[in-house]
């Protein structure tokens, strides 16, 4: 999570946004979903907030996630 921290907020969106695109064509792996969490928290922090896919919650592991965090 250190390297999302040191990036600045667009290359943080582009990923979002290239994470997204996997997500339209079928290829996205679990481990992608851990990195948009990352992304996510990183980017809640500073005060931008984007949508979560609508699985997300039903794949994550939020205990997981929550070690990943911190």
């Amino acid at each position: 999570m250190e390297l999302y921290e040191k990036l600045p907020n667009d290359v943080l969106i582009g990923f979002y946004n290239e994470i997204n695109k996997n997500i339209g064509k079928d290829i996205l792996t679990k481990q992608m979903y851990y990195e948009l969490g990352l992304i996510f928290s990183v980017l809640s922090r500073r005060g931008i907030f984007l949508n979560k896919p609508i699985d997300f919650d039903e794949v994550i592991d939020h205990q997981t996630m929550e070690n990943f965090i911190a």
